[in-house]
């Protein structure tokens, strides 16, 4: 058991990571968790869980997280009739199915191989938006099926393996399909609820009873960590969200972008270090 003064740091460090991950769940439709996994892998590190779970249980925890704060942000944006509802209804099997898969993969990959696909994807879909074009453009409109369904699966699969929201990846595919920034961002919040759902339950059943876990964990879920970032997160999801509209599309996109190579190299560093 590490000391009390080391204890209480680490929940101040949870505490500050929940205020910006409510923030950014806000205003870009995320649930926080490319805030919060990378959070949890150092404090779950500094604390003595084991490599080969640490990645899970941080991808775990994090989608836990998630459920509320996604919700919570969905109803924020909804209320301001930005969500594109069809999309999501189209996506109700295809997102859960894609993320119980992922939950699956998890459960088998190395704690390395999931940095690496947590960094990996995260720079490129920086790079997206920092650099992006008009003439970047793939149609005017959302294809339908099976387009559509194959890309909420693949949605679900990488937002799975990365314990995050899912907004990243459908801010990225619904503007490149002629969508506003600011519906993408909304619609995210939608997405994000389709993830963390069947992401909390496949991750407690990937970890059911393995060893190394930390007390109060269920499966890849540490609950301590759960209840204390929930309420942090909720009262910052509306903030964030007014945050949102009343930025302009470019300043999301550059704003979003730097903040993903910043999560993408300090991830990087815990692979080469």
């Amino acid at each position: 058991m590490p000391p009390v003064s080391e204890i209480l740091l680490f929940v101040l460090a949870l505490a500050a990571a929940g205020v910006v991950a409510g923030l950014l769940a806000g205003m870009f439709g995320i649930g926080g968790g490319a805030v919060l996994v990378p959070i949890f892998f150092h404090v779950f590190g500094l604390l003595g869980v084991p490599e080969d779970v640490r990645m899970q249980l941080a991808l775990g925890t994090s989608l836990a997280i998630i459920v509320p704060t996604s919700i919570r942000s969905f109803m924020a944006h909804r209320q301001r009739g930005a969500v594109d509802m069809s999309l999501l209804k189209g996506w109700i099997i295809a997102v859960p199915l894609g993320t119980l898969v992922a939950a699956v993969i998890a459960a088998k990959a190395s704690s390395v191989e999931l940095r690496i696909i947590f960094a990996v994807i995260a720079l490129l879909l920086a790079f997206r938006m920092i650099f992006n074009r008009a003439s970047w453009s793939l149609g005017t409109d959302i294809p339908g099926n099976p387009v559509r369904f194959v890309v909420g699966s693949g949605i679900g699969v990488l937002s799975g393996l990365m314990g995050i929201g899912g907004g990243v990846l459908n801010n990225t595919f619904m503007t490149l399909y002629g969508r506003t920034i600011h519906q993408a961002v909304a619609t995210s919040a939608g997405v994000g609820v389709l993830i963390s759902l069947p992401g909390l339950a496949g991750y407690i059943w990937g970890g059911w009873e393995l060893p190394g876990l930390p007390p109060f964990s269920t499966g890849y879920i540490n609950w301590l960590a759960v209840l204390l970032m929930i309420p942090i997160t909720l009262a910052l999801a509306p903030v964030g969200a007014r945050l949102a509209h009343a930025m302009s599309k470019r300043q999301l996109e550059v704003g979003f972008g730097i903040f993903l190579i910043f999560v993408s190299l300090q991830f990087a560093l815990t692979i080469i270090v």
